[in-house]
């Protein structure tokens, strides 16, 4: 009797063992469930702080390119708004000068000009160059010499149909740069005195 009653307290012990060892496994399953799920939750946090981030700053950028954008159109309507009131500011001188050339051209024109004895060609004379353009804004002629050469401090003699003067060649400046002396074959702009037009030949007196 005493043997089968310590079979049982043996068995009944087992069976106790094998409950809590059951329920240990049970408990540290769940604890290990629990520790997935937070660490699973602080992931997605992480992600979701990541993506908000990542969100804010595309956000940021746009706005400061927009930003950019805008400036910068800002600029180039304040560039146009200067180069349109520029036009306008030399097309009113425009107007504003041209009135006085019809004068000139009803005195001129229907009569031969009428020169002062000191400013006819002379003998000694050399024709040099031609007019090719004139800068009327400016008082700037610009001058092909077709032979020979001048320096500066020369005098020429201007002859065309309604030009005709004489001046000291003061400065000559090629392609904007000043230059002392021009050689056949060259173009230089030369300040001028007086009106002178396209095709008014130059002396070297």
């Amino acid at each position: 009797m005493a043997v089968k009653k310590k079979a049982k307290k043996t068995r009944t012990k087992k069976r106790a063992a094998k409950k809590k060892t059951a329920k240990k496994k049970v408990t540290r399953k769940a604890k290990a469930k629990k520790k997935k799920a937070v660490k699973k939750k602080k992931a997605t946090k992480k992600r979701t702080a990541k993506r908000k981030a990542a969100k804010k700053k595309t956000a940021k950028k746009k706005v400061k390119r927009k930003a950019k954008a805008k400036k910068k159109k800002a600029v180039k309507k304040k560039k146009t708004a200067k180069k349109k009131a520029a036009k306008k500011k030399t097309t009113k001188k425009k107007v504003a000068r041209k009135p006085k050339a019809p004068k000139r051209k009803a005195v001129s024109r229907p009569a031969p000009l009428v020169v002062a004895p000191g400013l006819q060609p002379v003998t000694g004379e050399d024709r040099v160059g031609v007019v090719i353009h004139y800068y009327t804004h400016l008082s700037v002629a610009i001058i092909q010499i077709e032979s020979g050469s001048l320096r500066e401090g020369d005098w020429i003699h201007i002859k065309g149909h309604t030009s005709d003067f004489r001046q000291r060649v003061d400065s000559m400046e090629i392609e904007h740069v000043h230059v002392p002396q021009a050689t056949a074959g060259q173009v230089f702009g030369l300040r001028v005195t007086e009106h002178v037009r396209e095709h008014d030949v130059v002396y070297k007196v």
